[in-house]
Formats: C-alpha cells, structure tokens, sequence
C-alpha cells in the first residue's frame, strides 16, 4: 500500500539512500533538512523536498502542517537526522552538550508529537527512529553522542508501549559502521574540542583510529542501510530493532554478554 512517509536528514547518507529506495518503491516521500540545496538530485527525482531544522519549533510545525494540508496524513514519520559530537566530557562546552541533545534527541521527540495527532485519528502510523550500535554501546571522547542514543532507545521503548493502543508501532535502526560524512564530522569535533588538551593523547588515538577505518573499504555501503530503513518503515510485522552495519551486531553482543569491565578493557585495546 502507497504510503505518506516523511524522512529527516534526508540531504546525505542514509536518509537521501531511503528517500530514493522508498520512492522507487512507490511511496509518497518527503525529505526534509537544513539544507534544501543538497536535495536537489531528490527533487529531480520527483521526491518533494522540504526545509527543515530540528532546532526550530516554528520550522518543523510548518513543515508539518504543510505536508497534512497537502496529503491529509502522515504514515510513517523516519527519525533519521543527526551527527556526532565528540570531545572529552569535561572538554566539551555545555552549550555544544545541549546542542547535540536539542538535534539527536529533543528535536525529533517534539517533530514526533507533531505528528502523532495525525496517526493516531487515521488509526495507523509508524516512527522509524535511527539510533546507533552507539545506542547500546560506549567509547571513549563519545560520552555525549551515546549519551543521545542511550537516550533515544529508552524514548522509542516507552513510546511504543504508549501509542500501540493507537495502531502506532514504533521501530528503532541501529546502524553499525557506515560510508557516510558521519566520520568525517565527529572527527572535525574531537580534534577541535580535545585535539590539544589534557586528553589530547587519547583523541589522537581516536582520531587515528576513526581516520584508518574509514579510509579502509570494512565500512558498509550506505544503501545497505537504505534497504534496511526502508523495510523498518514498510514492513506488514516489523522487529523492535533492526542491526545492520560493519561491527553492530558483535559490538552489541559483546556488551551484552561480557560484562563492563571485560568491554572496558576490549575498547582501550583497540586503541593500541
């Protein structure tokens, strides 16, 4: 069934990948950013395109009710836009903290309240929220990026307890490693905010070893995980979690099974 799907961050990476696979596949698809500019190969498409800033009420109640007026609904609403912050906790200022909550979290919870009104009138409706291996998992100098994605796990729990009465499921992506400009900005992060500090020994050896990894050819193509948001949204009885990407899945084990000190110990070897 054609459905109505709404797609943030879709001007790079992932997002754009399942805007273009979800349109293939004969849906209605908005995608919305900052930055319209960079969705002009959607458009051409014959994807609509939307602004959009997760940090701005007024811009995300606009870009909503222009999209219900127009389609008279909204099935699936994908949570996919934001980036990573990486610095020391103790380096990195409050104000770039809370910056990275107000996008990563607090953001698409107030784009999802925007839209469940709508879902829960038609009876139907799906929040398909992007989280991270890093969701489930720790590394040095990334304390608040999972700090957002630990966060946005229990968020997508308890809401998906809350709205099933509704016929509103919720679905949480756990994306592993992955080609995408995500790497390439947590980096520009940790080097600016803890590059020549007291932790800068450590941030070297992050930087170093974030650098390696994604020049190396281990990372998972970005339409791999296109494929697997777009089947999170449109699945007749989908899983709580979808994990797909390089490392995710023996990450995420590992630090279910083995215990904090045994991961600890795992991650410092890691860094050399």
């Amino acid at each position: 069934m054609k459905k109505v799907i709404v797609i943030t961050g879709a001007s790079s990476g992932m997002g754009k990948s399942a805007a273009q696979i979800l349109h293939q596949q004969g849906h209605t698809i908005y995608g919305a950013a900052r930055r319209v500019e960079k969705m002009q190969d959607l458009a051409e498409e014959g994807i609509n395109v939307i602004s959009m800033d997760l940090t701005q009420e007024g811009s995300m109640v606009d870009a909503v009710y222009s999209i219900l007026d127009r389609e008279g609904k909204i099935d699936v609403l994908i949570n996919n836009a934001g980036y990573g912050s990486y610095g020391a906790i103790e380096d990195v200022p409050m104000e770039e903290a809370r910056r990275q909550f107000e996008v990563n979290l607090f953001g698409m919870a107030r784009l999802t309240q925007l839209v469940l009104p709508a879902m829960r009138k038609n009876k139907y409706g799906r929040i398909v929220n992007i989280s991270s291996m890093g969701g489930k998992i720790y590394t040095p100098l990334g304390g608040w990026y999972h700090a957002t994605k630990h966060a946005l796990e229990g968020w997508s729990d308890c809401l998906r307890l809350e709205v099933k009465e509704f016929g509103i499921d919720v679905v949480v992506v756990e994306p592993g490693g992955i080609k995408t400009p995500w790497g390439g900005i947590a980096i520009d992060h940790l080097e600016k905010t803890s590059g020549n500090g007291p932790y800068k020994k450590l941030a070297h050896k992050v930087i170093e070893g974030m650098k390696e990894t994604y020049a190396g050819n281990r990372l998972t193509d970005v339409d791999i995980l296109g494929s697997t948001i777009a089947k999170a949204a449109t699945e007749d009885n989908p899983k709580t979690r979808y994990v797909k990407g390089f490392m995710a899945k023996p990450a995420i084990a590992s630090r279910k099974w083995l215990g904090d000190r045994f991961f600890d110990k795992m991650v410092i070897k890691q860094l050399g």
